[in-house]
């Protein structure tokens, strides 16, 4: 070997070295980017199993998968009862070019692909796959895809869907083995996620029910308490609307409370029968019915416009087998995600509690009204046998004594007491005719129809007039003549507040002798001379039909006023 050989067998030893070095470095390098990866994961495993609200929990596995395998858009899609996606959570697309795209995908193509077959998908381009069909207008474009479900115990709760891995590479399988890992980390907590969910949901229904228990208990009015009961269902569902359908005893629609989205269409709803609503649908399952889009649904065939825009749906009935109360409704809009079982597999318990207080509740207002009743019963004994036997009594006594007084003005004096005394027993028989009114369970009403009237015409009056009534009115004075004496009496009272000027009026109801007699007097300005009379005429006109009569006059027993007496038969003449 000659000298000049030398340097160069010494730089063959340093390429070589170079080359280790250089292949130490990048085993350095993937080891160093296999440990910040592991690191990573490890990361994103703990972020989401700390998280406890389900909507945050899936948040976070999304934009922890984007980053764990350098992917420009990701989104998890919930699979639903149905099959389909019930949800989708995209991340990497901002909200206005969301709103472009329009609905969200429902679980079609390479999306339903791996619902349909929960494995692991790679693939190099998206539109070369054979389920797959495009993309919708505005849509970026995609190529490169990974996809991995995500299991809860043994179901599939879901997919995670990656696509357009940076650097224009393809997903390979170390990002398919990290994704796998983040799914199973995944649905460990999303299980802790829906179990915490379903804790916090049984405790608002309870606490719900708890509610509507005790206002219906402590008095609060039912459609009060139905109102409340409705906006309590609406919130914990997250529905935008809420109908409770009244059904009466013979299966109609009696009206309806509505709240929520579109609510004013849905309100007051009267019909003869619930066929052609979904309410009938709700009636022959006797459970908790779950629709996909209620605007479509075939069994709605009544009114089917008042549901545009409106699409999943979920309605249960509100009763005992001894009494229907009403179906509870609840709508979600158009491109909501449907309602799971889980939301609302508390509703029928919730509805039954309902159903069971308002029960309770009437056959409270049952017992008050017959406690009530009894008390009635007791003070109208009470008052004839007492109040007015002692009333009689004194009367008599005065009656007796008026021949010992010599005097003019004592004798009037007395025999003014007895009338007042006659005229106080009458008014406590008419008292005593009212109380016993709702034990007779029939009637006209007039009595509390008249204080009714009074009351209304009061302020036009600027006062109260004073009522009496005398006589079975309750019970003797039939529905068709009772109407008209309050019509008269609503225009005489009129006339009083628009032309007498009156500052004291007196009403008086008279049932006696098989004629009902109405005397109303002021004293106002009395009747003008030669004046227009047309209101007084209608109520001459009024009693004539009925067989009786009207007279308008001066008072005499004051300086000016007018006296009104309307009477007619108690039993009108047949025409």
């Amino acid at each position: 070997m000659s000298a000049g050989d030398g340097p160069a067998r010494a730089n063959v030893p340093r390429l070589r070295l170079d080359e280790l070095l250089d292949e130490l470095q990048v085993r350095i390098d993937e080891v160093r980017g296999t440990r910040d990866r592991l690191n990573g994961l490890l990361e994103a495993v703990m972020s989401v199993g700390r998280e406890l609200d389900l909507p945050q929990v899936l948040r976070g596995i999304v934009e922890a998968a984007v980053v764990l395998v350098d992917a420009e858009y990701g989104a998890l899609g919930v699979i639903g009862d149905d099959k389909r996606l019930a949800q989708f959570l995209p991340v990497g697309i901002s909200d206005e070019l969301r709103a472009q795209i329009g609905d969200l995908p429902s679980g079609h193509g390479i999306l339903g692909e791996l619902i349909r077959h929960p494995e692991p998908l790679r693939l190099s381009e998206l539109s070369e796959h054979e389920t797959s069909y495009g993309f919708p207008a505005h849509h970026p474009p995609m190529h490169s895809f990974l996809g991995v479900p995500i299991r809860v115990r043994e179901d599939v709760f879901g997919n995670l869907y990656l696509t357009e891995k940076r650097g224009g590479v393809d997903f390979d399988a170390e990002d398919e083995a990290v994704l796998s890992t983040l799914a199973v980390a995944a649905g460990i907590a999303i299980e802790n996620a829906r179990l915490f969910e379903e804790v916090r949901l049984r405790e608002r229904w309870l606490e719900a029910s708890s509610d509507i228990t005790s206002a219906l208990l402590s008095g609060t009015p039912q459609d009060e308490v139905l109102e409340g009961m409705l906006e309590r269902a609406k919130d914990i569902t997250s529905a935008d609307m809420g109908v409770f359908y009244l059904i009466g005893p013979a299966g109609e629609l009696r009206g309806s409370i509505a709240l929520g989205q579109g609510a004013e269409a849905h309100r007051g709803i009267m019909l003869p029968s619930t066929r052609g609503t979904l309410v009938e649908a709700a009636l022959a399952e006797e459970s908790l019915i779950v629709v996909t889009d209620i605007e479509s649904d075939a069994r709605v065939t009544v009114q089917p416009e008042r549901w545009k825009g409106f699409g999943p749906a979920t309605a249960v009935t509100v009763g005992t087998k001894e009494k229907l109360s009403g179906v509870l409704l609840l709508a979600r809009r158009h491109g909501r995600p449907g309602f799971a079982l889980s939301e609302v597999a508390a509703l029928p318990g919730f509805a039954g509690q309902a159903a069971l207080a308002l029960e309770l509740a009437d056959r409270r207002r049952d017992a008050e009204q017959m406690s009530m009743l009894e008390d009635h019963d007791r003070i109208a004994r009470d008052l004839h046998d007492l109040a007015i036997q002692r009333l009689f009594a004194t009367g008599m006594t005065l009656q007796s004594a008026e021949r010992f007084v010599d005097h003019p003005e004592a004798h009037e004096r007395l025999a003014r007491a007895v009338d007042d005394l006659d005229a106080t027993i009458k008014i406590i028989r008419s008292t005593i005719f009212g109380l016993r009114e709702h034990e007779a369970g029939t009637g006209s009403k007039l009595r509390s129809r008249a204080v009714q009237t009074l009351d209304e015409a009061s302020p036009g009056l600027g006062f109260t007039p004073a009522l009496r009534l005398e006589g079975l009115i309750d019970t003797d004075v039939p529905t068709a003549v009772a109407d008209e004496v309050l019509a008269v009496l609503g225009e005489a009272l009129s006339n009083i507040a628009r032309h007498a000027g009156a500052a004291h009026t007196e009403v008086s109801i008279i049932a006696a002798d098989g004629a009902l007699t109405l005397i109303v007097t002021d004293d106002g300005v009395g009747l003008p001379e030669g004046g227009r009379r047309s209101g007084l005429r209608n109520l001459a006109e009024r009693a004539r039909k009925l067989g009786g009569r009207m007279e308008a006059t001066a008072r005499t027993d004051v300086a000016h006023g007018t006296r009104l007496k309307w009477e007619v038969p108690l039993t009108p003449p047949t025409a």
